[in-house]
């Protein structure tokens, strides 16, 4: 195995639409603020790259990773957005607080994937340590709001090629 690392953010392998006519939601932690903070920069840079208006970014913020649930479900139902990224970061630490976080809130997303009317966007670290987390909020591996926001124009466009 080779020791190279590699930029993901960057390995982009289809064309990403223009997502003008989009609007998007981000729920975002205020845990690890130092980590959500960078995803969530490069999520809305990304938005605006690909043609997201500042206006069509609703943004909100949440205590922890674990209330990214109930956050996402309000901006699902309250605020007009064709998808929504939670932006989140745990690390794991000498407890099993790690577990229980990381379980419930990958449990929670995926069920308002399943029975919510928009899309939901798995934007949660889960790291080791916090050099982990860094390398994948703007270090070495990239950024991964930038793939998140990559993500939610995508399922956006799928959602919308059913509706035709």
């Amino acid at each position: 195995m080779s020791s190279t690392t590699y930029n993901l953010s960057n390995m982009i392998s289809r064309p990403v639409p223009d997502a003008s006519s989009m609007r998007f939601g981000i729920v975002v932690s205020e845990w690890n603020d130092n980590i959500t903070q960078r995803l969530l920069d490069a999520a809305v840079r990304t938005f605006e790259k690909y043609g997201v208006q500042k206006e069509n970014i609703v943004i909100k913020s949440v205590p922890g990773s674990f209330e990214l649930i109930f956050g996402c479900s309000q901006m699902q139902r309250n605020a007009g957005v064709d998808a929504v990224v939670a932006i989140g970061c745990i690390i794991r630490g000498d407890t099993p607080h790690f577990e229980y976080i990381s379980s419930g809130t990958t449990r929670g997303l995926s069920e308002l994937n399943l029975h919510g009317n928009i899309p939901v966007v798995f934007g949660l670290l889960t790291t080791n340590n916090l050099q982990q987390a860094e390398e994948r909020a703007g270090g070495i591996l990239g950024n991964k709001g930038d793939e998140y926001a990559v993500t939610a124009i995508k399922m956006v466009e799928l959602a919308r090629s059913f509706q035709k």
